[in-house]
């Protein structure tokens, strides 16, 4: 006796399931990630770090006193107080 009807198809619906999923896997395309530096981060890596700028800027500050050439500038340094108490 051979049996034939409409919903065949329907025998094994789980098949078609796990055929759609192993196809998405392959449909779909790995794509490592990446990293771009731009030209500005570049040229920044390039610059002197600002702890070695600092360094030189103390050093310089240093000979200045122990020559005795170094002096105060009073209004520069009341200039920057004032801003930094207007925060």
């Amino acid at each position: 006796m051979k049996i034939q009807g409409p919903n065949q198809s329907q025998i094994n619906p789980y098949q078609k399931q796990i055929n759609k999923q192993t196809d998405e896997k392959k449909s779909s395309t790995y794509k490592p990630d990446q990293l771009e530096i731009s030209k500005q981060a570049k040229e920044m890596q390039n610059k002197q770090h600002p702890q070695q700028v600092r360094q030189a800027f103390v050093y310089e500050i240093k000979q200045q006193v122990e020559s005795g050439e170094y002096k105060v500038d009073h209004q520069a340094t009341a200039k920057k107080l004032l801003e930094f108490y207007q925060k």
